[in-house]
């Protein structure tokens, strides 16, 4: 199985679709509710619903996910019966072999149902329709320039290799975000306004901050950031703490902060390894919605 422990769950859905066609004798049957072995269709729905919640018992690698709804609706044609199924979860890992699974064994109810009267039955078609939620819930969205900045007295020194900035240029970059700049600068208020004023005034899209947001001497990130913020982002700063809490109890000893500095979003993260990987869980893609709001254009 994919380890899915650390992607935070999200609200997904799924829709697939298939067919099965009959001859039109039987479908003249199935309507009348002539069939010996009872209502065709409210059996077949029934059955469907049953394999969606039962899908990972079927297939060996999926997760057992937790349904929160699922419906099952039908289309009668001339000589073919059109299935839709759709599921829908709050889970860490996508939906998408439910709904397939659902077709599937709705249509196997309605052969099983149907075959003592017709054995000329096919089925076939069954693809996934729409899947939404998850990262690729934003596939087609807006990517924003990203700038990310490292901050590491012994990084910007040369003794200690920086993990976390890499980390995130290569998340950003996978969720399609083009990447202005990357730099590594010292603990240091002067460096960190320097480049962050660079950045704000070139009209960067998205600046993403790493390191110094802890209660030492010399965590100074957010203490010179954040008295630049027009806008305060505490839903952004909520949703990385209950995450990072919820896999590392010292997660509460960082004082992590996100706001918007002119045009730009300004998202200051702890400077560990896990911490950036738990924010591209969090915020990708969720975050790039912020774009479009800012221009105006609303949810």
């Amino acid at each position: 199985m994919v380890d899915i422990s650390g992607k935070p769950g999200t609200l997904r859905t799924a829709t697939a679709s298939g067919y099965i066609t009959l001859q039109p004798e039987t479908i003249s049957l199935l309507v009348q509710d002539e069939l010996p072995k009872g209502n065709v269709l409210a059996t077949a729905k029934l059955a469907g619903i049953m394999a969606a919640k039962n899908t990972a018992n079927l297939i060996p690698l999926c997760h057992q996910l937790n349904l929160s709804w699922a419906d099952i609706t039908f289309d009668i044609g001339e000589n073919r019966i059109a299935i839709t199924a759709t599921v829908r979860t709050k889970e860490s890992t996508g939906i998408e072999m439910e709904a397939l699974t659902a077709v599937s064994v709705a249509a196997l109810t309605i052969y099983d149902m149907c075959k003592a009267v017709d054995k000329s039955m096919e089925i076939g078609g069954i693809t996934l329709v729409t899947k939404t939620g998850g990262k690729s819930g934003a596939a087609h969205g807006y990517k924003p320039r990203t700038s990310i900045l490292v901050l590491s007295d012994s990084i910007s020194s040369g003794r200690a290799e920086d993990r976390s900035g890499s980390i995130l240029r290569k998340g950003f970059e996978s969720a399609g975000c083009p990447i202005d700049e990357m730099r590594i600068v010292a603990d240091d208020r002067e460096a960190i306004s320097s480049v962050i004023d660079e950045w704000t005034a070139k009209g960067a899209e998205l600046i993403v901050t790493t390191g110094g947001t802890g209660i030492g001497p010399r965590d100074v990130t957010v203490d010179t950031i954040i008295t630049r913020f027009s806008k305060r982002l505490t839903g952004v700063e909520q949703a990385l703490f209950s995450w990072g809490q919820s896999k590392t109890r010292t997660a509460m000893l960082s004082r992590l902060a996100a706001g918007v500095i002119g045009q730009s979003l300004v998202i200051c993260l702890p400077g560990s390894s896990g911490a950036a990987e738990d924010a591209l869980e969090v915020l990708i893609p969720a975050v790039f919605h912020a774009f479009s709001m800012m221009k105006g254009e609303g949810h």
